[in-house]
């Protein structure tokens, strides 16, 4: 007998690659449901058949969901309930949904989680990083310039650095991290979790970059990368160092004023100035 309660909005995991993945709750709950609104329902449709699951789909993707989130929200109102699944992984998660889950509470509908898998949370557990505090930042800006500059903000962060990246930036996200983060950070590229190719590389930035570089076949398919925490003395270094080249900054040049900086501070310059 279905646990599926009417009005109700299941937020549903789905595997990030083995079908097998799917938890017998998260099928029960998607058999039940009156309809499952999907990020892509040509993508979901062959998990679903794989399990038996002939519920009806509608789409919910980033390009509709601020129309589509109102039908919905009615349909929610009205009884039906409804399973909301991403292409892979948990919804919300660098997915879409947040809208739909958002108007769902507002209107007073219950919002029920089916947990299921995650590609940051697997990828952190076999990383061997810290993992009593970290950082998910989800896909880095895809222009350099942007993506330094965001590199550079988390450059003293003391939490394990989780991002996504796709497989035609993976290179250059890499050499990014490892000029602004420096060539000696431990990071960790987590490829094609649950999938055939399954590949976990963890080695100093310098020599994790220039691996990826030089393999093409280390930059095809989804990939997550994770960079070890700055350490409390090297974070006490850079906050110092930033503090003296936004001094230094307002008389100097910011190439003149991060050399200066990095002298007096001891902090990387690349840590400092981006540029």
């Amino acid at each position: 007998m279905s646990s599926v309660q009417p009005g109700c909005l299941w937020v549903v995991a789905t595997p990030i690659g083995h079908r097998d993945d799917l938890s017998a709750r998260a099928i029960d709950s998607l058999r039940a449901v009156a309809v499952i609104a999907a990020e892509d329902t040509r993508h979901s449709r062959p998990l679903l058949l794989h399990h038996g699951i002939d519920t009806p789909l509608i789409a919910l993707h980033e390009h509709n969901e601020r129309d589509a989130v109102e039908a919905i929200v009615q349909r929610l109102v009205a009884g039906d309930s409804v399973a909301l699944i991403s292409d892979a992984g948990t919804p919300l998660i660098s997915d879409p949904g947040f809208r739909l889950v958002r108007a769902a509470r507002a209107a007073g509908i219950r919002c029920v989680p089916v947990p299921g898998a995650c590609a940051a949370v697997a990828a952190l557990s076999v990383a061997g990083l810290p993992s009593d505090r970290f950082v998910f930042e989800g896909f880095l800006p895809p222009k350099a310039a942007a993506r330094k500059g965001r590199l550079q903000e988390l450059a003293g962060d003391a939490r394990t650095l989780i991002f996504y990246e796709s497989s035609h930036r993976v290179a250059e996200s890499l050499a990014d991290m490892r000029d602004v983060f420096g060539g000696e950070r431990m990071a960790v590229l987590a490829r094609e979790l649950t999938k055939l190719f399954e590949t976990v590389i963890g080695e100093p930035l310098a020599e994790l970059a220039a691996r990826v570089i030089a393999d093409p076949d280390q930059q095809r398919g989804e990939c997550v990368l994770l960079v070890a925490g700055c350490g409390q003395e090297a974070g006490a270094k850079l906050a110092e160092g930033r503090r003296i080249f936004a001094i230094l900054r307002e008389e100097l040049p910011p190439a003149k004023a991060a050399r200066l900086a990095a002298l007096i501070s001891g902090a990387p310059r690349k840590e400092l100035y981006v540029g």
